[in-house]
């Protein structure tokens, strides 16, 4: 007896998607994108261009990076301790009669991160939510600070820096970097 292949009550029919409507109007389909709450990502050359800058950026600001933070700093060997406290530093920064150090050192490390909640969710569009880059930056940070505090003469641990850090991040991010990435890259559709 042979067997009868069963067949489902009704048949699959593709919908008119968005190719189907861009093959026929573009002026029609961008107004259905731009109803429905779609953005477009820019021109290719134009999403190249960005994403080399970025990356340019980047590695700029790794060398600035580097160059502030993994220097030997043998003149404060005395005075750097290692902090685990959050707020231990803040306090004694901000304790100083001079209000210059702590400008210093406070809105250094804030823009310190400013680049990673810019840069990252241009050059990687898969960390460009703002969780995935305030944790790409923590751990970038915290390896950082790791270095300093093991290997830098007059360098030690600080988890304050990693903090201002991040925060700093969630600053660029918010400003700037989430608008650059939606320009740079098309959202992905949720259905």
């Amino acid at each position: 007896m042979a067997r009868m292949a069963i067949r489902p009550l009704t048949v699959f029919r593709p919908r008119a998607g968005k190719a189907r409507l861009e093959s026929r109007d573009p002026r029609a389909a961008r107004a259905s994108r731009e109803e429905a709450g779609e953005r477009r990502p820019a021109p290719w050359p134009l999403r190249l261009l960005a994403m080399l800058c970025a990356f340019v950026f980047m590695v700029a600001f790794a060398v600035v990076l580097a160059r502030l933070t993994l220097e030997p700093s043998p003149a404060s060997a005395a005075i750097a301790h290692t902090n685990l406290h959050p707020g231990r530093s803040l306090r004694l920064y901000l304790s100083e009669p001079g209000l210059r150090d702590a400008v210093k050192q406070i809105g250094g490390n804030l823009l310190l991160g400013v680049p990673f909640g810019v840069l990252v969710p241009v050059l990687a569009p898969r960390a460009r939510g703002l969780w995935k880059v305030l944790l790409l930056t923590a751990v970038v940070m915290l390896l950082v600070e790791f270095a300093q505090g093991a290997l830098i003469t007059g360098r030690a641990f600080d988890i304050d820096d990693v903090i201002l850090n991040t925060v700093g991040a969630l600053v660029g991010h918010l400003l700037l970097g989430r608008r650059m990435s939606r320009a740079v890259h098309a959202r992905r559709s949720r259905e």
